[in-house]
């Protein structure tokens, strides 16, 4: 089975969409707490055009140090006739509002503004903030420039303005200098903001160091497993562009502990690319059962599910059971926990006399009554009260219920909680719904999941994101292959190919699949999804074809399909 990978990250803002106000100040001193500012310099850009310039003076209200006017040429008589802070400040947040600031060692700047907004007793808002000098640490080497300091980067970017320790100046030039990072972190397969933020964050070093794993890896939609020396599986996960997303661990931007801890101990990652997005969902599932790593939460065991099933004897009995054999009996679930797989017993044994005795009951060999009996709870068969054939009834009607029609069940519940409810007896109340919520959830799964374990091929096709079709051949339950039939191609002979190579696979035990009960859900939902199309069932064609066009692009849908093939009913 060719199998491609699953999990769908944002896409996120472009960068050539998003407003930059690149911003520069000039103080009297390092500490926003005791010294003020002398100059705000800003530039406004978005998709590498210049949109408007900030420039302006500040009077900080104190005498600017000798050693600062040296550096900065700004003197006491510059200011004296300048805008306080105040105003000033409230010019540059008109002017930067709505956009991303960025600065050169951002958190000087912005700790002075923030300063400054506490002093004039207004509210700072919060601006998305990238940091270049950050952002330079990532991606480009001590080789290149001996230090990230903004004039070795200007020069290394042949920025057009050479900073002076004037603001505007040097926002120019920082202006310069995040085109040039953009350009290079564009080439590694960073598109958005939300990537670019993550980049510029602080990184620990020892994450940072692992960021080459993500060398050579695809800027496709796939799998991907992270391992680590002794080739272990440390954890599974899926993407949309498996590069991207595996790059995206060693950045600011994951901030999940363990997964910090799994990337120092991981040594390698491994792709696989999928076909189609469902394909790599599958494909995560399996994996994560087989490997069962360490730093994945959800599906690590499949096999820890609980089943309600009818015993099959003189006398059925309800009874727990971890796996489905083919006995031909009826049963429902899975139940995550034991607990709610005993709720759904006990839902049914408050509507129905089935006996809960543990022993095989024999129709010849009469023995004494139980409790349960004497309490009219049960219709003795064990003491021969009640022949295989009475019993047979209220064995029908647990069927019944098991099967998926509970809404006289439902309705005698309704009625039981609102007495209790009336009685304010709200924990015994509370008590019937979670049984029938078990009962009702369990049952409504079973009967999902049979359908589609019954039919031995289904072929679904819908329209992929590029105007071809995803095909997708099901087996049993089991996706047994998928493929993409590129945009305005015929479908037919991607799906004769896929019918050909697709995995075979054996019927699975109703109501449990082929697959596990999580992948059967997995394409239920890619079934139900709007689009999907139903092609072929069991060799039945369900929607018109023909001609050269193949699949006509207006196909019956799923659920019409289901009514017209015996065993899909509505849930």
């Amino acid at each position: 089975m060719r199998m491609v990978q699953g999990t769908l990250d944002d896409l996120g803002t472009p960068l050539s969409d998003v407003t930059f106000v690149v911003v520069d100040l000039e103080t009297t001193g390092g500490s926003p707490s005791e010294c003020g500012i002398t100059e705000i310099g800003a530039v406004k850009v978005r998709g590498g055009e210049v949109l408007g310039e900030f420039q302006t003076f500040v009077n900080p209200g104190e005498p600017i140090p000798a050693f600062i006017s040296v550096l900065t040429g700004i003197t006491d008589a510059m200011v004296r006739d300048a805008p306080r802070v105040g105003p000033a400040l409230v010019a540059f947040l008109e002017f930067a509002a709505g956009s991303v600031l960025v600065a050169h060692n951002a958190g000087f700047d912005i700790s002075f503004l923030k300063a400054a907004c506490a002093r004039a007793d207004r509210d700072w808002p919060r601006f998305p903030v990238v940091d270049t000098v950050h952002l330079a640490r990532q991606l480009v080497s001590r080789d290149e420039v001996p230090n990230h300091r903004l004039g070795s980067l200007a020069r290394l970017f042949n920025a057009t303005t050479t900073p002076d320790h004037r603001a505007l100046h040097d926002a120019k030039a920082t202006v310069d200098v995040l085109h040039g990072l953009i350009a290079r972190v564009g080439s590694l397969g960073v598109h958005s903001l939300e990537e670019l933020r993550a980049y510029s964050a602080k990184v620990p070093a020892a994450t940072r160091r692992k960021r080459h794993l993500a060398d050579g890896l695809p800027e496709a939609p796939g799998v991907y497993m992270f391992k680590d020396g002794q080739g272990r599986v440390l954890y599974v996960g899926t993407s949309v562009s498996i590069r991207t997303r595996v790059r995206s661990y060693f950045t600011a931007s994951e901030q999940r502990r363990r997964m910090s801890e799994m990337v120092r101990i991981a040594e390698s990652v491994t792709p696989i690319v999928c076909a189609t997005a469902l394909e790599a969902e599958v494909r995560e599932l399996r994996l994560i059962a087989e490997h069962k790593p360490r730093y994945n939460r959800r599906s690590r065991h499949p096999e820890r599910t609980w089943w309600v099933k009818l015993t099959v004897e003189p006398f059925p009995r309800l009874s727990i059971v971890r796996h489905v054999a083919d006995d031909g009996t009826r049963y429902i679930g899975p139940f995550a926990s034991r607990g709610s797989a005993d709720d759904a017993v006990a839902g049914v044994h408050e509507l129905l006399p089935l006996r809960q005795c543990l022993e095989r009951l024999s129709a010849t060999k009469p023995r004494s009554a139980c409790a349960l009996a004497d309490m009219g709870r049960c219709g003795a068969p064990c003491t021969g009260a009640q022949s295989v054939e009475d019993y047979a009834a209220v064995v029908a009607e647990a069927v019944e219920l098991l099967a998926g029609d509970a809404r006289r069940a439902v309705s005698t519940w309704r009625e039981r909680m609102d007495r209790l409810a009336e009685q304010e007896r709200f924990e015994d109340a509370g008590v019937v719904r979670d049984r029938m919520l078990s009962l009702v959830r369990g049952a409504s799964r079973a009967q999902r999941l049979d359908p589609l374990s019954r039919t031995s091929e289904l072929v679904a096709a819908r329209r992929s994101e590029t105007g071809g079709w995803e095909v997708m051949c099901i087996r049993h339950g089991r996706l047994a292959g998928s493929t993409v039939a590129p945009r305005g191609a015929d479908p037919m002979p991607y799906v004769e190919a896929l019918r050909a190579s697709a995995e075979v696979v054996t019927p699975g035990l109703s109501p449990a699949t082929a697959a596990t009960p999580e992948e059967s859900e997995r394409i239920l939902r890619w079934l139900d999804a709007p689009g999907v199309r139903l092609v072929e069932i069991d060799g039945e064609w369900t929607c018109p074809v023909g001609g050269a066009t193949g699949v006509r692009h207006e196909l019956e849908p799923v659920e019409t399909s289901r009514r017209l093939t015996p065993g899909f009913r509505s849930a």
